[in-house]
């Protein structure tokens, strides 16, 4: 019986690894493709968005959150619920701006960076970026645009890895005329 316990985190791990191995393919691949890595750093934003565009309805059926308040109630679904779900992981939130539109998320430990090193003819790459668009993508679906980028990164040599996200207006449904 205790067998049979200890094989779903192993299953867990495998999974998170064979996840964290497909994706290096995935942005090697990009590496090879687009002369630059700027070129890279928007195709792996995009691919995030597309998958948040998608995501977010997975998430919303699985999670069983409602609405959220404001931008900090959106901040917490994040951090401890849409990351805990997708990726194992529970970044804290920190630095907030006076406005209360701005906050950090802190990842101590990312794991799509598992077993990755920076080549050094890559040193502008932003590897994780496709987090970015994920969260973008999200959030537009559930009527929020925000900015969303990387200011720290333990593959560049930073301490922790940050994701800076920025409210930036509410987006208003556009019914078509004649329907409320």
């Amino acid at each position: 019986m205790s067998r049979q316990a200890g094989r779903g985190t192993e299953s867990k791990k495998m999974s998170s690894e064979l996840f964290t191995l497909t994706y290096g393919a995935l942005v090697t691949q990009l590496c090879k493709d687009y002369e630059n890595d700027e070129d890279v750093n928007k195709q792996l934003d995009k691919m995030g968005y597309n998958i948040g565009v998608r995501l977010i309805e997975d998430f919303l059926a699985r999670s069983n959150v409602g609405r959220c308040h404001d931008f900090r109630e959106t901040a917490d679904v994040i951090a401890k619920v849409a990351f805990k779900m997708y990726l194992g992981i529970t970044p804290s939130i920190t630095n907030w701006s006076p406005a209360g539109d701005e906050f950090s998320l802190i990842l101590e430990n990312n794991p799509l960076v598992d077993f990755v090193e920076l080549p050094d003819n890559h040193s502008s790459l932003i590897y994780s970026n496709l987090l970015c668009g994920v969260l973008r993508g999200a959030l537009e679906m559930v009527q929020m645009a925000v900015d969303v980028k990387f200011v720290q990164d333990t593959l560049k040599g930073d301490g922790v890895t940050e994701i800076r996200m920025k409210f930036v207006k509410r987006i208003e449904d556009n019914l078509p005329a004649g329907e409320e």
